[in-house]
C-alpha cells in the first residue's frame, strides 16, 4: 500500500474502483515540523479507508501535515476536505482553489462539453452526476485554508525545497513540484508513464481562448529543460527516464492529430463523431460500448485536438443548433 522511494518520501497507492486508472499516487514527505502529502484520491469510500490506514501504519496524522493539489481533478483533489485538520495548508493553483471552494461553475462547463460536443446528439445526459469528477468531488473547503501559490513558489519540507511549476495543459493550473538539489520531480498528471495524459478543452468550445494542447506541449519543453533523476507521477510506475517519456508524449499527440484528420476526411463532424472513429486504447473497441465516462473522456481528448488544428489554421469550425462542426 505505501512504500518508500527516497528518504522521507513515501508513496501511498489509492486505489480508484471501477476506473481505468486503477489508483492514485499520493506522495507523503517527512519533514520536521510540519509534513507534507501531494494529492488525495477520490472522496469516496474505498479511497478513504487506504488513506486512513496508511496513516496509521505510517504514523502520521493530518494535524501536522499539509496538502498539495496537483490539479484540481477529484482523483487528486477528492479527499482535501475529508483529511484536512484546522490546523492544514492547502496548496494549489487558483483554478483547483475555485473549484474546490465551490467558486467554479462545474455544470456551466459539463453542460457546454455535451452540447457543443455532439454528446447530447448521441444520447448522453446533461447531468454532470455522469463525470466521475462531479460524483467524487471534495467535500466544499474554506478558501481562507487555501494557500495559492504561483509558478516559482517554493514549499519547504524538511531536507526538500519543492519549486513549483505551472505546467498548463492537462488542467488550466496543473503544477509540477521539482526539488532541484535532489533532481526529483512530482509529475502529477503531466508526465505518466505508461499512459498518456488526458487533454481536453477547458472553455466553452465555441468560445475557446486558450489552446490547451499547444500549452501541454510547451509545458513539456519546460519540465524538459531541468536536471530530472527521478519521476514520480501521479499513477502508475515511478519513471527513470523522463526526458524519453516526453519524446514518447510528443509522438503520441503528433499521431493523434494525424488519427483526428484522417477521420474528418472531407467530411463535417462534430467532436463526439469524431472521438467516435478515433483509435483508443481500450479493450472495448465499439463505441456503443464505451462506458459514459470515458466517451465524455474521448469527446474531450477530441476537441483539444480538433481545436488546435483550429488555432493553427488547418481546421474550420461552425456553430449548427448549438453544436460545433469542424471541416477542413
Amino acid at each position: 500500500m505505501y512504500e518508500q522511494v527516497r528518504e522521507n518520501i513515501f508513496r501511498i497507492e489509492i486505489p480508484l474502483p471501477r476506473n481505468p486508472l486503477r489508483a492514485l499516487n499520493a506522495y507523503f514527505i517527512k519533514g520536521q515540523d510540519r509534513n507534507l502529502l501531494i494529492d488525495t484520491g477520490f472522496n469516496q469510500e474505498e479511497c478513504r479507508q487506504v488513506m486512513d490506514q496508511a496513516m496509521q501504519e505510517m504514523g502520521f496524522s493530518m494535524e501536522d501535515t499539509d496538502i498539495f493539489i496537483t490539479h484540481c481533478h477529484s482523483d487528486h483533489a477528492g479527499l482535501a476536505g475529508y483529511l484536512a485538520k484546522p490546523q492544514t495548508r492547502i496548496f494549489t493553483g487558483d483554478y483547483t482553489a475555485q473549484d474546490i471552494s465551490r467558486n467554479h461553475d462545474f455544470f456551466v462547463y459539463f453542460d457546454n462539453l455535451v452540447r457543443q460536443g455532439g454528446l447530447l446528439e448521441m444520447g448522453l445526459t446533461q447531468n454532470p452526476a455522469a463525470h466521475p469528477g462531479y460524483r467524487y468531488r471534495t467535500n466544499e473547503i474554506d478558501a481562507n485554508s487555501i494557500s495559492i501559490v504561483q509558478d516559482g513558489t517554493v514549499i519547504t519540507v524538511g531536507d526538500y525545497s519543492l519549486n513549483c511549476i505551472l505546467t498548463n495543459g492537462h488542467a488550466p493550473d496543473h503544477i509540477c513540484l521539482y526539488d532541484e538539489n535532489h533532481q526529483i520531480l512530482f509529475s502529477g498528471d503531466h508526465i505518466l508513464g505508461t499512459i498518456t495524459p488526458n487533454n481536453t478543452t477547458w472553455d466553452e468550445p465555441w468560445e475557446i481562448k486558450v489552446d490547451y494542447l499547444d500549452e501541454y506541449l510547451k509545458s513539456l519543453a519546460k519540465i524538459e529543460a531541468l536536471d530530472i533523476e527521478l519521476t514520480l507521477p501521479g499513477h502508475r510506475e515511478i519513471i527513470a527516464d523522463c526526458y524519453h517519456r516526453i519524446k514518447e508524449l510528443r509522438s503520441h499527440h503528433d499521431k493523434r492529430l494525424q488519427n483526428a484528420l484522417d477521420v474528418l476526411g472531407e467530411n463535417t463532424m462534430t467532436a463526439a463523431q469524431v472521438a467516435s472513429k478515433m483509435e483508443w486504447d481500450l479493450n472495448i473497441k465499439n463505441w456503443e460500448e464505451f462506458p459514459t465516462a470515458q466517451k465524455l473522456f474521448a469527446t474531450g481528448e477530441a476537441l483539444s485536438h480538433l481545436s488546435h488544428l483550429v488555432c493553427k489554421n488547418i481546421l474550420n469550425k461552425e456553430l449548427r443548433d448549438g453544436v460545433i462542426h469542424y471541416h477542413k
